[in-house]
């Protein structure tokens, strides 16, 4: 990326330690042949790999297990417009060896939701891209929100 434009690649280690850093990302997958993107809570595992915990019954189980995904989080400081951005994209798969979900539940992923029977799902960091965004140009918000209070 052009250093000038205000972006700047991060390698696969800074990537994978901001990663640590926020609890939230969103799942981009294939559902009925159409691109689906689910926020979901997550964590790395010991390989780095992203870890989310869900419902075994749920869509989102039975559409990845061994498909390729995309996975993406980020932050952004609006004000100072300033932030990062990272993707993983890899094969995710369901956990079903009992010992590696046992590890799972002790590092203390949990859903957000009550799930009567979760599942666990990997998704393996194959590719992982990143940048950060150095604001500063101070253009401020130019967004016309002079029509949001129409919005119903």
């Amino acid at each position: 990326m052009d250093r000038r434009d205000g972006f700047r690649e991060l390698d696969r280690h800074e990537c994978l330690r901001l990663l640590s850093l926020v609890p939230i990302g969103r799942i981009v997958y294939t559902h009925d042949a159409l691109p689906a993107v689910l926020p979901v809570n997550f964590s790395l595992d010991r390989d780095h790999s992203v870890v989310l915990r869900t419902s075994a019954a749920s869509r989102l189980a039975h559409a990845v297990d061994g498909a390729v995904v995309a996975f993406q989080a980020d932050r952004f400081d609006e004000a100072a417009h300033t932030g990062w951005s990272v993707i993983v994209t890899g094969r995710a798969t369901l956990v079903t060896d009992p010992r590696d979900k046992e590890e799972l539940r002790a590092v203390g992923l949990r859903s957000w939701m009550a799930v009567p029977e979760e599942a666990f799902i990997r998704i393996a960091p194959e590719l992982v891209t990143g940048c950060t965004l150095q604001g500063g140009w101070g253009g401020g918000d130019e967004r016309d929100t002079s029509r949001l209070a129409d919005v119903p």
